[in-house]
């Protein structure tokens, strides 16, 4: 059984199209039909109409079929009948790119129908949360079943035995960071990750703990998870060995939900890479990936766990990724050690709105660190992940609670950073009245680069620059004169000016530095005000 909104979700990536009866995604789809012409009374929730004539046919197939949704291998012209054809008798049509085999689609479409499961989140199969009810009467406890991570997948409606410490761990979706710090002292997570032998956790009334016996779900080598069921005393006999055999079929449930999982993943991960690197028809990918034909943004992610990457960083793809494609605003993937998301809309709050969600959804270890590309069209998206991955930059090396930077707010910024990156490279001028004025402040312990700095920020204004040195104007005019003896500036023409202020900013002279009487005295002219140097 599978949703019809995942069922499209998933064959988006082979080029099919839902072309009408949107308002049927969350239709339940449990069978599948081929056309039959032996066989008249073909049923099926949904129909593959292999050899329809046209899109009008098939539909006819359809209604006979008693079918929610049908396949039919048509091209884009064929989308206004489709339309037309599905809202007429309540059918959602899919058409199929003709390129694309009907081999290829049965096999993707029987095996997510008859073998596909899920839950609200779009993940995991339904019938864990059965598994865990008959777990629960078998050893005559209350269960929950975990993930690696000590987040609840399933639980069981028996409250036999059932403590403070369950219930809250239900309502929190997760373990409590309290009780993973009371199992992880006590050594129970050391212990599963070694054994598959059932292990009891003593009572801690402190905690509302009545006591706990644990299991690990395991597929080889790799823990997938834990069951963990409440009793006051271990499990013997009958009820350990069957926790243990509970474990194993957890075990292959979650294996079966991870491959679905893994494959809807896949294709999307796929289509999202052809966007971000302009190698494809980009509005034909945005439609596939059932993003709006609108201005989209394109936001960069990095997590870390200290000083460990990769782990957090899988745990925001999880996150991410978790949940029907149609529920989820953007589109993920994952490349190198940044994670993209594309996400519709053009207001940059929307954007950061997203970010806040994320970290929020994640561990509170978890630090992330994001830059958001400007709003642009399907076909200027690279442009936009470039942009995303430039603010990126900008917010790993600002301060921590800084709110990630937008192109639009930051492209000031950008290119400071893009010009000293060019500096950096050597490919800027190595000689010039800016690097001149830089070894003579070196050699003598004078401030020309800062003053150049200040008097073309203040556009010559001498009482401005002043200011912004903490000096006399006096001063200034002095620096100025005696800075025309050791370089030429030129100060009269417009693009020399220019051209200063671009070396300076390539340089990262962002700042003015603040001179003082320190300095040796300039002999300046009458004072006014401030004393002079």
């Amino acid at each position: 059984m599978v949703r019809l909104d995942r069922l499209v979700n998933v064959l988006g990536g082979y080029g099919v199209r839902l072309c009408s009866r949107t308002d049927t995604r969350s239709a339940q789809l449990r069978s599948v039909a081929m056309p039959d012409a032996a066989d008249s009374r073909v049923s099926g929730d949904v129909l593959l109409a292999v050899g329809a004539a046209s899109v009008t046919e098939a539909v006819r197939w359809a209604v006979s079929a008693r079918a929610t949704a049908v396949l039919v291998r048509a091209g884009a012209e064929a989308e206004r009948e489709a339309s037309v054809a599905g809202a007429s008798h309540g059918v959602a049509v899919l058409l199929v790119d003709p390129e694309v085999s009907w081999s290829q689609l049965a096999g993707v479409v029987y095996g997510l129908v008859l073998e596909g499961r899920e839950t609200e989140s779009g993940r995991g199969p339904t019938d864990l949360f059965a598994l865990a009810d008959t777990l629960a009467d078998v050893v005559a406890g209350a269960v929950t079943i975990e993930d690696r991570l000590s987040r609840v997948l399933a639980y069981s409606r028996s409250q036999q035995a059932g403590d403070p410490a369950r219930l809250e761990t239900i309502l929190a979706r997760q373990v409590p960071d309290r009780l993973r710090e009371v199992f992880q002292a006590r050594g129970v997570f050391a212990r599963l990750a070694a054994t598959d032998e059932p292990v009891f956790v003593e009572p801690d009334p402190r905690h509302g703990l009545s006591g706990r016996m644990a299991v690990a779900v395991r597929a080889g080598r790799e823990l997938l998870g834990s069951v963990w069921v409440t009793c006051g005393t271990p499990l013997t006999g009958t009820r350990h060995r069957a926790l243990a055999d509970g474990a194993r079929t957890v075990a292959l449930h979650l294996l079966r939900s991870r491959a679905s999982a893994d494959l809807e993943r896949q294709v999307e991960s796929d289509l999202v890479i052809r966007l971000l690197e302009g190698s494809a028809d980009a509005a034909t990918v945005v439609s596939q990936l059932g993003l709006p034909q609108k201005a989209m943004r394109v936001i960069a992610v990095r997590a870390h766990i200290g000083a460990e990457l990769h782990a957090a960083l899988l745990l925001a793809v999880e996150q991410a990724t978790t949940g029907f494609g149609w529920s989820r605003p953007g589109r993920s993937t994952l490349l190198g050690n940044t994670l993209y998301t594309v996400l519709p809309g053009e207001p940059a709050a929307a954007a950061r709105e997203w970010v806040a969600a994320l970290q929020a959804a994640l561990p509170s270890q978890v630090r992330i660190a994001a830059g958001i590309g400007a709003a642009a069209h399907a076909a200027e998206l690279p442009a936009s992940r470039q942009e995303a991955d430039e603010c990126l930059a900008l917010h790993e090396t600002g301060a921590p609670p800084a709110a990630p930077p937008t192109y639009d707010e930051s492209w000031d910024d950008i290119l400071l950073q893009r010009l000293r990156a060019a500096a950096r490279t050597g490919r800027t001028p190595a000689r010039g009245p800016v690097s001149a004025l830089r070894r003579y402040d070196a050699a003598h312990a004078t401030h020309y680069v800062a003053t150049l700095r200040a008097w073309l920020e203040a556009q010559g204004d001498l009482t401005v620059a002043a200011e912004r040195l903490g000096v006399h104007p006096n001063t200034v005019r002095n620096r100025m004169r005696r800075m025309s003896e050791v370089t030429p500036l030129d100060l009269d023409d417009a693009r020399k000016r220019l051209a200063m202020i671009i070396t300076l900013a390539a340089a990262g002279d962002d700042e003015p530095s603040r001179s003082n009487s320190a300095v040796r005295p300039e002999n300046p002219g009458p004072s006014q005000g401030r004393k002079a140097e």
